[in-house]
């Protein structure tokens, strides 16, 4: 099994021309029920999480200068990108800076916590359409997947376990009418918090735009090893999040890549043992960002240093 090393830079076309080297495991959507296989390479990026305080443009720049082939744009509310206030103009001058950076854009992250009333649960299709939409106007050739985690707390899973499966049911066919990717994540202090249940919600579900996003940080943090938490989920992750993580449930932190002791050699081998081919994306957590002193080009710096290469080709740093 080839093992991931890091790519050369490369523009939107000779990605999408290159993917002769990997096996087919990434989904493109195309106006069909299911999306069809795409060959897609692997790229390393950062998410702008960990940016929120930097202008877009400059944020991109930094990126691509220090190394970075892919970005995470998140869409909360209040953020720079905001769905609810994020402007024509804006949105094509991100498109226009994301391409002369050549850095692809794989994922629109926003915050959708699926508990609450019916208000709350429309609001929430509404935001996912959204993002839908701005998927395609910012990458109209290759359209990000929607990524979200789904609050709840975790004592509450045999409790809500079905309405993840009847609402996400609703969710997931609002992807399908748009044809975007919607991938969920499970998460240390949510109601799914293990790979088993995150696996079981998308076999309930039965509809293929509905996918796993992976972070082993929320695994780690609960003493599961990588290949028990890879192996549920294999056949259905789309994206994967990186970071450090210290402590236990109830009392941890998160940490950058680097400052823990996550084992990033061997999870990029499992992963690509696993067949996975999708982008892997720095996530720096809140607990980071929001201490001061905090400094996201830093951050980012240090991020990559740490992590070792993805994809075919062995990149210079």
């Amino acid at each position: 099994m080839t093992k991931f090393s890091r790519p050369a830079p490369l523009d939107r076309r000779s990605f999408l021309t290159a993917g002769s080297v990997f096996a087919a495991g990434f989904m493109l959507p195309i106006a069909s029920a299911a999306p069809p296989p795409q060959q897609r390479i692997p790229l390393l990026g950062f998410s702008l999480y960990g940016m929120k305080t930097l202008p877009l443009n400059k944020a991109l720049t930094q990126c691509a200068s220090i190394g970075y082939q892919c970005v995470e744009l998140p869409v909360l509310a209040g953020w720079p990108a905001d769905t609810a206030t994020f402007t024509a103009a804006t949105k094509k001058d991100f498109r226009a800076n994301a391409e002369k950076n050549k850095l692809r854009l794989s994922a629109i992250m926003d915050n959708l916590p699926l508990l609450g009333d019916e208000a709350k649960h429309r609001a929430n299709l509404g935001r996912l359409k959204a993002a839908a939409l701005l998927a395609h106007e910012l990458a109209p050739s290759d359209p990000p997947l929607v990524e979200t985690v789904l609050g709840g707390k975790p004592a509450q899973w045999d409790e809500v376990k079905q309405q993840f499966v009847d609402r996400l049911g609703e969710w997931a066919q609002v992807m399908a009418d748009a044809k975007v990717k919607l991938a969920v994540k499970a998460h240390i202090s949510n109601a799914m918090q293990r790979p088993e249940q995150l696996a079981w919600v998308i076999d309930q579900v039965k509809n293929p735009w509905l996918t796993a996003a992976y972070d082993y940080s929320h695994f780690e943090l609960q003493k599961l090893t990588m290949a028990e938490t890879i192996q549920p989920l294999a056949s259905k992750m789309t994206f994967v999040h990186v970071k450090d993580a210290e402590g236990e449930p109830g009392k941890f932190k998160f940490l950058l890549p680097g400052e823990g002791k996550t084992d990033y050699k061997e999870l990029f081998s499992q992963l690509s043992q696993a067949g996975y081919t999708g982008d892997i994306v720095v996530e720096v957590s809140g607990q980071v960002f929001s201490q001061a002193g905090y400094d996201p080009i830093a951050a980012a710096k240090k991020c990559f240093a740490a992590l070792p290469p993805i994809g075919t080709k062995q990149a210079s740093r």
